[in-house]
């Protein structure tokens, strides 16, 4: 379906655009310190459902709607920076004893994955990218331009998890080994909390271009 230049090209563009920093890796990294790997690892699987929500949202022309209405990007945005710092606020709030952090790992897993879903949904930058970056590498002539999009959302999706993956990883390992420090379990949250309304507020200022 793709030619083998084509596919190269996106490989390059893909890896290029995953290895910059960004707010995906920065929420990655705070909730792999904050709850551990299974966290991070779901925080990574929840965002990637958005990147292929909006691969699919850019096959269908949803994403155009974003890109020519004030109104609906203005209302997605406000939307999504409300969750964020509504997240962030809970974390700095919350009255969980450190020493009951250790036992709520998977359940918080579950939830750091849903939260990462309605993050990556609710963020139209997103879909502003999708919109501007995947037609590059698309060719009706070739197939179906609906799969090829849902195709290429895919393989950009998987480069991202396995990046992040990664990232998640090496972190939750590195403060595994602090685990023991109430001290330190009070300040995961912390850090948490102040990376959520970082990036809420980030995102709620974020200008349509």
């Amino acid at each position: 379906m793709f030619e083998i230049s084509t596919l190269i090209a996106f490989l390059a563009a893909c890896i290029a655009i995953i290895l910059a920093p960004g707010p995906a890796q920065a929420l990655v990294l705070s909730r792999s310190i904050s709850d551990g790997k299974k966290s991070g690892i779901m925080t990574a699987l929840g965002l990637n459902v958005g990147t292929i929500f909006h691969a699919l949202a850019a096959g269908l022309g949803l994403s155009t709607i974003l890109a020519t209405s004030a109104l609906a990007f203005e209302v997605v945005k406000y939307v999504g920076a409300g969750y964020l710092i509504y997240l962030g606020l809970r974390e700095l709030w919350s009255k969980q004893h450190p020493d009951a952090l250790t036992q709520t790992v998977n359940l918080g897993a579950v939830q750091a994955f849903n939260k990462a879903v309605v993050t990556g949904i609710l963020n139209p930058k997103v879909a502003l990218f999708f919109l501007a970056f995947l037609p590059q590498f698309v060719d009706p002539a070739r197939g179906s331009a609906m799969l090829q999009f849902v195709l290429l959302g895919l393989i950009m999706a998987a480069l991202d998890i396995l990046y992040e993956t990664t990232l998640a990883l090496v972190a939750s390992a590195l403060s595994a080994r602090l685990t023991r420090s109430r001290r330190f379990a009070l300040w995961r949250k912390r850090i948490t909390g102040a990376v959520l309304i970082g990036l809420g507020l980030r995102l709620a200022l974020l200008q349509r271009e």
